[in-house]
């Protein structure tokens, strides 16, 4: 259950330094905080109870990220399968991300794939998914912003 909990500044420079390195011991946190290790311990058990740090995850380089062909792609879903679509979705490692929106399209997915013959088979098989009324793929050419989120 989440509990609420009001963040202060302390939690702040807390996330902040989990945010530049999620793995980093508890005790080169507490030294970066000023901190008592115990102190930082309790604070992290806190913000990880109240739902504000919902998980550690591994966030690859830029080395690793450009060499993958990238694509937005907008769906628009027929009523009532939403939950299905995702299901089937979520099996295919090539959909980074699916995110529901407002508006024409009912969901935004970020693609990944090794290669261009790779991406198309992957959009293929978007869309035949049962449930999928239609797709429209954008193709990524250059990354001009990326603050790592």
């Amino acid at each position: 259950m989440i509990k609420q909990y009001d963040i202060d500044e302390t939690d702040r420079r807390l996330l902040a330094a989990l945010g530049r390195d999620a793995r980093a011991a508890i005790s080169t946190l507490a030294r970066e905080l000023g901190m008592a290790r115990s102190t930082v311990q309790a604070r992290i058990e806190r913000l990880e109870g109240a739902g504000i740090i919902a998980g550690y995850t591994l966030r690859l380089g830029a080395e690793v990220r450009e060499g993958r062909i990238r694509a937005t792609v907008l769906l628009q879903i027929e009523p009532r399968v939403t939950a299905a679509v995702l299901a089937r979705l979520k099996a295919m490692t090539e959909v980074d991300r699916a995110h529901t929106c407002s508006g024409r399209f009912d969901m935004i997915l970020n693609v990944s794939a090794g290669s261009t013959a790779e991406l198309d088979a992957a959009l293929d098989r978007i869309g035949a998914v049962p449930g999928v009324r239609s797709s429209e793929s954008l193709i990524h050419l250059s990354t001009r912003i990326d603050r790592g989120m």
